[in-house]
């Protein structure tokens, strides 16, 4: 599994937006445990403006053990244009 923090990309400061834009250039999903994020893709979403896919967990209701099992499964069953545009919530 390709997995690539926004840290070890030297994005950590950057603004959701930018994130969000940066991962759709590189076509990669994000994950994300925060709820305003969520809410700026789904906003992406409505709008019709693109986005590389976001796959969210909310913070109450998985545990990381979940969240890794639910990633790789992503990983290895779909391909990345697979979740151009689509919001999906962890865990499964």
């Amino acid at each position: 599994m390709d997995v690539l923090t926004a840290i070890e990309d030297g994005w950590q400061q950057r603004s959701d937006e930018e994130l969000l834009q940066h991962a759709f250039e590189m076509r990669r999903v994000l994950f994300t445990q925060d709820i305003r994020f969520r809410a700026l893709a789904e906003g992406w979403q409505r709008d019709g403006r693109p986005f590389a896919g976001l796959l969210f967990g909310h913070q109450l209701r998985g545990t990381i053990g979940q969240y890794v099992e639910d990633l790789e499964l992503v990983a290895k069953a779909s391909e990345a244009n697979e979740w151009m545009h689509r919001i999906e919530y962890l865990p499964f």
